[in-house]
């Protein structure tokens, strides 16, 4: 993760984003998995660098109860690592949730992102830190997707198609391209009951979002989520 400063330009009703790197970037990287260094494609996201929220500090150290729960590390060495693998993960970029903090909020969701990843990935459950999670991110409903965990309960999920994107009584889910449908991770029980009660409903019920998220392919065939897609 390198460091950069964008400048958005307009010219003739066409935008342009002109970034200027802090160091000098790594050529033979760029040229090898692009082909060349004069032309390529890159992801980026719009940095919040507003200073890092009282509100991520109390979710973090949340989280850190819940992993201290399931597995009894204390949350000073839990504190400890994920520092340093936040530090590790940006190339020595050193973080802190202090009141006096210089780290932005885009600086603590990279850290938090990284402790709902390891709670994914090990089925850490999710207490205290549950009632905090960022629900309105598509980041948290990917992770429920990825890891088949209910976005309410935490429980095992199946994937749910919101409305508009059902396939409907006898469809055949084997025969349809998921990835230009709207999803949801939901278990049995919550799942039915958006069905019973409507997504209206259940989205003031329970805080969370219910338009879904679509997910690429290699997502869908790596959660088992069988289907005939487009570029196959």
């Amino acid at each position: 993760m390198q460091r950069s400063r964008t400048q958005l330009i307009e010219d003739d009703g066409q935008y342009y984003l002109v970034t200027m790197l802090d160091e000098k970037p790594n050529l033979d990287h760029i040229e090898t998995v692009s082909g060349t260094t004069g032309q390529f494609y890159m992801d980026w996201e719009l940095a919040d660098i507003r200073k890092a929220r009282p509100q991520q500090r109390r979710l973090f150290f949340a989280l850190l109860s819940d992993i201290y729960t399931w597995s009894g590390m204390p949350t000073d060495f839990l504190k400890n690592l994920f520092y340093l693998q936040y530090e590790a993960f940006t190339f020595g970029k050193h973080i802190s949730l202090s009141d006096v903090t210089t780290s932005s909020v885009s600086d603590a969701n990279v850290l938090l992102d990284l402790v709902i990843d390891f709670m994914f990935e090990w089925h850490v459950p999710f207490k205290k830190g549950y009632e905090l999670l960022p629900r309105d991110q598509e980041y948290y409903l990917f992770q429920c997707c990825r890891h088949r965990v209910c976005m309410i309960c935490g429980n095992r999920a199946d994937i749910h198609h919101v409305v508009g994107s059902t396939i409907g009584s006898g469809g055949d889910r084997t025969k349809v391209d998921h990835s230009e449908r709207y999803v949801m991770a939901l278990c049995r029980k919550h799942h039915g009951e958006i069905e019973q009660i409507g997504p209206d409903k259940f989205s003031a019920k329970y805080h969370v979002p219910v338009d879904g998220i679509k997910l690429d392919k290699e997502t869908l065939k790596r959660i088992g989520l069988k289907g005939k897609y487009s570029s196959d």
